[in-house]
């Protein structure tokens, strides 16, 4: 429905969060929201990580993403909207997941980004393992930061 709209991918390749700005502006639009989950060197109970590995179910994550990016446009009046995600390996300070986000006004923007990732996050099939010095262990996605 808003497949001109939108630009949703799954690479092993860095994201520029750049690109994704580039790719939601308008002139129509007064506001962006730019989301970029990074990879950090901790996560609850550990101060030690190392790196994060991402693994996809490819025949359904792209659908997925796709399914909370039409519901953000349902939700929101905005205008542009991209979702990528990184597989493979990453280290510290890459980012793993960007989402932006455009609409004439921040009131849309926000919230649509927030709605995007966190969907993004509980939804698609994403599965991450955290590595550190001398061992690693996956994480459900879905429930690692509920609280965030």
């Amino acid at each position: 429905m808003h497949e001109d709209l939108m630009w949703i991918a799954i690479s092993g390749e860095p994201l520029d969060p750049a690109s994704a700005m580039a790719f939601v502006a308008d002139p129509k639009a007064g506001a962006t929201a730019l989301f970029s989950g990074t990879v950090r060197d901790h996560s609850p109970g550990r101060t030690d990580v190392s790196e994060l590995e991402y693994e996809v179910y490819d025949d359904v994550v792209e659908r997925k993403i796709r399914e909370v990016v039409e519901e953000a446009f349902t939700k929101w009046d905005i205008i542009r909207v991209a979702a990528l995600h990184r597989v493979g390996t990453l280290q510290v300070g890459e980012s793993a997941v960007v989402v932006a986000v455009s609409s004439a006004h921040r009131s849309d923007a926000f919230p649509a980004a927030r709605y995007v990732i966190d969907e993004l996050k509980h939804r698609a099939p994403i599965w991450k393992k955290e590595h550190w010095p001398g061992g690693a262990e996956w994480v459900r996605e879905d429930l690692a930061h509920q609280s965030e």
